[in-house]
């Protein structure tokens, strides 16, 4: 249920949008409506169970006037089994209609989550880096939970409070249209507080979920930067931070606890003033000869009656109150703008152009400036540069992650932006540094890239291709040792070998690959390189690296400097201009060559003997580039 892109949708302290109530209120009706057998066996069952419970006053209504008027032991004898056969069908009304609001609920929760899925994986990565992962991760945890207990119980729950309250007034009615007179009178107080409570619950759970937000991200930063946090003595600052964050909290949790107060305390006084009004004026009229006991009797009982379901029903909104606005928050994730503009266009041919591209993170702060380059089908370019320079942010506008500010990046004639998600990713993929390894089995993990097409010979291969053979090997269950969160832990380089491994499996013509090896050693990488040369032969390879035995190896080198290419051309030809290159080559020649020389026997001179084919770059896209510091 992705929405379009209305750029308008409100945003809960500049993160990800929210969801305006009647937006809310229209996607709870459609999830309704798309089950309504569901639905409507649910409340006709607890409609029953009512209409069963009813029985009870009016046979000891007519009991107790029974008894006034002389009535025999043998009378007693024959009423009570009827009651309690009433109150047994009750109890299995009631029990067969809690499962089916529950089955009810189950659904909606089911149906609910499939498409928040879907919302989120069709989130911009762009959108995902900008927001910041506390957002996401409290509104895929934190509002996720709240709304399963609400459909699990709270729905079901309030139906059945709902339905309840319904048949008992009705009841009560029906025994006397005087129980009225002592019913109206709190009905005006009640819903003047239910009304002011409303108008300010909404935005106070809002409130509170967004300073949940905050402390999500400040706790997530801090654990993922430990390092960094540890090494600079930022500790304090970081304490300070989630101080602040949790005084907002309490702030946000006070103000919700302060409208449950006032607002709850005059709910509860008002069940007495029914019960007490029915009894005095039944009596009055009673004595007066115009109702009868019995009807007096079971009046009070189904006044007595109408309080739990009452009371079940003023909690319950507190809690539905919550639940809108974990709704209205994932439903938001649905209303963020695509980035792309489908045109239909279909490329012709594989060569990616980008034509004087701007790009910036932050308004008036371009990190890449004029930039211009020309990759013919089947070329390897290798772009380096110090960090900084803006390298893997152009990698990311070659991958079709980011679309430039100013400029065109283009695909056989095609922009980007212009092709769908999944066309672009079958002819273009991006692999980082950055990996997840997914819970579940290795087989699960290197099937995400190519779906059904992924044999078991296929992956294999592919693991083979990527000097994965020894490890995998000597798993204790091959393909379907389980990996991942709570399971066997892949070492960073195997990780990394996982991620190249489902790069092979997709196999795109375009590769961008940024730092794909950097988890290996320089000897291992190295080898890991001359293994996929076969992979990568007659693919257009944009290589972004540090190690420059790739730029060796390369047709071209693009040289990167503030944001710009400062030089373009062959390896040879840029060590010949004695430029910027050329100092790079000399400063690592010099300092790594010692992991690339010939045999121990050569003499420490011996120049690196590179092979003849491009080595390999990255791995899913990760986190915020360098570039962008």
């Amino acid at each position: 249920m992705r929405a379009a892109a209305t750029g308008a949708a409100p945003r809960d302290g500049g993160g990800l949008p929210v969801a305006d109530t009647p937006d809310v209120r229209r996607y709870a009706a459609q999830l309704a409506r798309r089950h309504p057998r569901a639905l409507w066996g649910g409340v006709g069952l607890h409609l029953a169970a009512a209409a069963a419970a009813l029985a009870a006053p009016r046979l000891l209504g007519d009991l107790v006037q029974a008894v006034q008027d002389g009535t025999t032991a043998a009378h007693v004898d024959r009423v009570m089994p009827v009651l309690a056969g009433f109150l047994l069908l009750q109890a299995i009304l009631t029990r067969y209609a809690h499962l089916a609001s529950q089955v009810f609920g189950e659904g909606m929760l089911a149906e609910l989550r499939e498409d928040f899925v879907d919302s989120v994986l069709a989130l911009p990565i762009a959108v995902v880096e900008s927001g910041g992962s506390g957002d996401l991760l409290t509104r895929t945890s934190r509002d996720v939970d709240q709304l399963g207990w609400t459909a699990r119980w709270a729905v079901p729950q309030a139906i059945v409070a709902g339905v309840r309250a319904l048949a008992v007034l009705a009841a009560a009615l029906w025994a006397g249209w005087w129980v009225a007179l002592a019913i109206l009178p709190v009905v005006p107080v009640v819903a003047w507080r239910a009304r002011v409570y409303l108008a300010r619950a909404g935005q106070g759970y809002l409130r509170t979920a967004v300073a949940y937000s905050r402390i999500t991200a400040t706790v997530a930063e801090t654990a993922e930067g430990a390092r960094t946090v540890e090494s600079l003595d930022l500790g304090p600052a970081r304490v300070a931070r989630i101080d602040a964050d949790c005084a907002r909290s309490f702030a946000a949790e006070r103000y919700t606890l302060g409208l449950r107060t006032r607002f709850f305390p005059v709910v509860e006084f008002s069940y007495v003033v029914p019960a007490i009004g029915t009894l005095v004026v039944g009596g009055i009229l009673a004595q007066r000869g115009s109702v009868s006991l019995a009807d007096v009797t079971a009046a009070t009982l189904y006044v007595q009656m109408l309080v739990d379901p009452v009371d079940r029903l003023i909690i319950l909104l507190d809690e539905l109150q919550a639940a809108q606005a974990s709704l209205a928050r994932l439903l938001g994730v649905a209303q963020v703008g695509d980035d792309r503009e489908v045109s239909g266009a279909v490329p012709d041919g594989e060569q990616l152009e980008a034509h004087d591209v701007h790009f910036a993170y932050v308004p008036g702060r371009d990190v890449l400036r004029g930039v211009s380059l020309d990759v013919a089908a089947g070329e390897r370019i290798a772009v380096v540069g110090p960090s900084g320079a803006g390298k893997s942010t152009l990698g990311r506008l070659l991958a079709g992650i980011h679309s430039p500010r100013a400029g065109s990046v283009r695909l056989g004639g095609v922009s980007l932006s212009e092709l769908p998600l999944d066309v672009l990713r079958s002819r273009v993929a991006l692999v980082t540094q950055e990996h997840h390894v997914f819970a579940g089995t290795l087989r699960d993990n290197l099937a995400l890239a190519s779906g059904a097409r992924s044999s078991d010979a296929r992956i294999l291969e592919a693991l083979s291709s990527v000097d994965a053979d020894d490890w995998v090997s000597g798993l204790p269950d091959g393909l379907d040792t389980r990996v991942g969160s709570g399971a066997r832990r892949l070492t960073p380089p195997q990780a990394q070998q996982v991620a190249l491994a489902r790069l092979v499996l997709a196999d795109p013509h375009t590769l961008v690959l940024d730092e794909a090896t950097s988890l290996l050693d320089p000897r291992a990488a190295r080898h890991l390189e001359r293994s996929l040369a076969a992979v990568l032969r007659g693919r257009t390879v944009i290589a972004i690296a540090h190690r420059l035995f790739s730029a060796h190896d390369a047709d071209r080198v693009a040289v990167m400097e503030d944001g710009v290419i400062c030089e373009l051309g062959p390896h040879a030809d840029l060590v010949a201009a004695d430029g910027a290159y050329a100092q790079l080559w000399r400063s690592w020649h010099g300092r790594d060559r010692d992991h690339f020389s010939a045999p121990p026997s050569a003499p420490p001179s011996a120049p690196p003997s590179p092979p003849p084919q491009p080595g390999p770059g990255v791995a899913a896209s990760g986190p915020v580039p360098e570039d962008r510091a």
